[in-house]
This record gives C-alpha cells, sequence and structure tokens, in this order.
C-alpha cells in the first residue's frame, strides 16, 4: 500500500546502504521487482462491507425474481460531459511533453445526460436533460424508460438526492407501472453498472480532446449511444462490475450444493 516512485527508491537505498542512484536505475528496480504503472481507483472508505455483502445476496435473489417474472434489470446513472479535454494518460515519444490543445471553454458548455443498461440484453437507454439532475428529471426518465419496454422493470441506481422526491413519489403512484426502485449501498459505485458506460464514452470521446462547445458534445456523445445496439458483447464485458463476479460466485455454489443433494439423494434410492 505504500506510494512507491523513483524517489522513494533512491531514498531508501541510500539510507539503507550509503548509495545514491539515478532516476533510470530506480526505474528499472521497480520494474524488475514487479511494479507497474496503474491508473488509481478510488477505494472508498465509507462503504459498509456488510451491507455490500448484504446487497449481493440481495441482488442475486433480484435475479432470481427477474427471471422469473419475465422482467428486466437495468442499472441508471447519470453523469456531465464539458466541452474542455478529459486529460488521460497519453503515449508521447520519450523527451516529448504530453499536450492537448484546449479553447478553454465555459464550465456552463456541457452536456448533462441519464443511461440505463441492462447487463443480460445489453440493452442501453439514454437522455439529455436540459439542466442538472433533480427528482423531475429522474422521474422523466424512469418514464421514457418505462415507455420502451412492456415486461416488469428493475431499476438500480444509487442513493443520490436526484433519486429522491415529490416527483418520484408520484411517478410510483401510477396504476399498473410494473417498476420498482432498488437502492445501491453507500459509496459503492464500483456495483453500478451505468458507471463503466460513462467511463467507456469519455474513453472514446473526451479522452484528450477539447470540443469547444455543447453542440459538439452532443454530437459526438449521441453518435456513441447510437452505435452501441452494435456492440452488445463489448457492452456486457465493460459493464460487468464485481457484483455481477461476486454474485455469480453466490449461485455457483448454490448450484453445485443443489447438484450435491441431488446426486445423494439418487445414490441413497
Amino acid at each position: 500500500m505504500a506510494n512507491w516512485n523513483w524517489k522513494v527508491v533512491r531514498e531508501f537505498i541510500e539510507r539503507s546502504f550509503g548509495l545514491i542512484l539515478g532516476r533510470s536505475s530506480c526505474l528499472n528496480y521497480l520494474h524488475r521487482l514487479g511494479f507497474v504503472i496503474k491508473r488509481p481507483k478510488k477505494r472508498l472508505l465509507k462503504a459498509n462491507p456488510e451491507k455490500r455483502k448484504a446487497f449481493i445476496q440481495f441482488y442475486n435473489a433480484l435475479r432470481t425474481e427477474a427471471q422469473a417474472i419475465g422482467g428486466k434489470i437495468f442499472f441508471v446513472d447519470e453523469a456531465h460531459f464539458r466541452a474542455d479535454a478529459d486529460l488521460r494518460g497519453k503515449w508521447v515519444l520519450r523527451g516529448e511533453p504530453a499536450l492537448v490543445d484546449s479553447t478553454s471553454p465555459a464550465l456552463s458548455e456541457k452536456v448533462t445526460y441519464y443511461s440505463a443498461v441492462c447487463l443480460e440484453t445489453a440493452e442501453v437507454e439514454v437522455i439529455e436533460i436540459a439542466e442538472n439532475s433533480t427528482a423531475e428529471t429522474s422521474a422523466n426518465f424512469l418514464q421514457q424508460l418505462r415507455s420502451q419496454y412492456n415486461q416488469p422493470l428493475i431499476v438500480i441506481w444509487d442513493n443520490g438526492p436526484a433519486h429522491h422526491g415529490e416527483a418520484i413519489r408520484e411517478y410510483l403512484k401510477t396504476p399498473g407501472l410494473k417498476l420498482r426502485l432498488v437502492a445501491l449501498p453507500g459509496y459503492s459505485p464500483d456495483f453500478n453498472a451505468d458507471e463503466a458506460i460513462w467511463d467507456w464514452a469519455r474513453e472514446e470521446v473526451t479522452a484528450n480532446l477539447c470540443l469547444g462547445t455543447k453542440a459538439k458534445v452532443r454530437e459526438k456523445v449521441g453518435r456513441f449511444f447510437s452505435g452501441l445496439y452494435k456492440r452488445t458483447a463489448e457492452v456486457k464485458q465493460r459493464c460487468r462490475t464485481v457484483l455481477q463476479t461476486e454474485t455469480d460466485q453466490i449461485s455457483k455454489i448454490a448450484d453445485n450444493a443443489i447438484g450435491l443433494t441431488a446426486n445423494g439423494a439418487t445414490n441413497l434410492v
């Protein structure tokens, strides 16, 4: 868990052996010891391990329920896309600076979206909103999602302020809605499959590219979403999270236990 870098290696070598190494030598040692550079992910210390564990069990039951009633599970989230470049690592020749051109567009040059992804079918729904997300915009998105599918829907999203409010409560009173809302445990974005959609869009659309205006953002991001229906295998692969991995393990253990019980009963007969 130490924050290893070449300067730390140099200080360690100097303290331990009285030798002063150069930057390249220290980097060589890091590589030889098996260290690689990775883009870090936040480890959210406020997340409750017990609640996360309980949600995995709950999600396993949700999948079984959805299959039994012919329903679909959608993970939902919202995100902003600004017209300025989203800076990420890029390959450059050794000794050359890594530069990205920017026109410094105003913060108002942004577009806000909701999206939803169904991992079982790789279906993705998206809506653009004109303002920041609120209970009203969340209700509007739920209404759009509901209008696209006839079967019962289970929507899983985080516990953000925009996912609560009078507008949502009123919409949920709609007769015959067949829509259930499920909140993720706190500080668990790694459970939300839709988070991967936003990271994917930034990787392909805004990474190291200044689009300049919200109109250009709308054009490029819209093109990305309109093409996802041809990329179902990628959607399923990219959007799979630790939640699905842990749930599959539970299902496998349960299936094995049922198989062993069945075999035992057969042997007794």
